[in-house]
């Protein structure tokens, strides 16, 4: 059974520095045992990080659609795990307002961060919390899952003006604000029709890796993958340009590209 100390001791030597802003996509079952549970994991991220900003996705796109459609910063739960949901409501921790991709981050300059996503309307807009993790050379943390996970490269598909990934139409949506006004906001929603293309994401493992962009290690009984994200862009968006529909099947990238 894993103690606070015990995972603190697993993030530092993944290279995690307490300053970073990093973004943790995750799985507590992967853990394993830790005392305490979720909230012990919670603790050691919130402390060792505590000069720095730590960022957790807190996605709602699996429930608001046409029928459902007023995103509820304060009490709307995540879509995306267990930590996410316990992360958000822990004194301290600001949610931005994106109706559909909204993140929750606790530290330095958490309220700047997460500001002014409820002005955007597509999913990942450069603008938004994803591209300011490129703006402030964060790093991102994949805890026990791959990088089919990747919510960044949404982003970059869509900064690289990448064809077929959001709707040409607006939703309709709304965001209850934590003060209770309605604020409207047409989004674009993700778009798929060749499938879900997050999924051939994890190609990206091997060219990170090679370029020394990402680490392996484990966290607790996690296998977990630490990536920086500002050469992560500038690498993905090299490849995009080479095909820009890269991800549309599982055909590995061309060792060519990156050796």
């Amino acid at each position: 059974m894993y103690t606070k100390d015990q995972l603190k001791e697993h993030i530092e030597k993944l290279g995690v520095k307490p300053s970073d802003t990093l973004l943790v996509h995750s799985s507590m079952k992967a853990l394993g045992e830790v005392e305490g549970g979720a909230d012990t994991v919670l603790d050691a991220f919130s402390e060792y990080l505590a000069p720095g900003l730590l960022v957790l996705p807190t996605h709602t796109w699996s429930q608001i659609n046409d029928s459902y459609k007023v995103f509820d910063v304060l009490k709307e739960p995540s879509c995306v795990g267990l930590l996410t949901n316990l992360f958000r409501e822990r004194p301290g921790v600001m949610r931005s307002w994106h109706p559909t991709h909204s993140v929750a981050a606790l530290g330095k300059d958490a309220g700047e961060f997460i500001q002014g996503e409820e002005t955007l309307d597509t999913p990942c807009p450069r603008q938004g919390c994803y591209g300011k993790l490129y703006d402030r050379r964060a790093k991102v943390l994949f805890l026990g899952v791959t990088l089919n996970r990747n919510t960044i490269i949404h982003g970059v598909e869509e900064w690289a003006g990448v064809p077929g990934r959001h709707t040409e139409e607006y939703q309709f949506l709304q965001i209850r604000t934590p003060d209770g006004r309605l604020l409207d906001r047409p989004m674009k929603r993700h778009f798929f029709p060749l499938g879900d293309v997050s999924l051939n994401y994890v190609k990206l493992t091997e060219p990170f890796l090679h370029e020394g962009i990402a680490v392996q290690g484990k966290i607790g009984d996690a296998e977990s993958i630490l990536v920086e994200v500002a050469p992560m862009v500038e690498l993905t968006l090299e490849f995009l340009k080479r095909n820009p529909d890269l991800f549309v099947d599982e055909d590995p990238i061309p060792k060519a590209w990156y050796c």
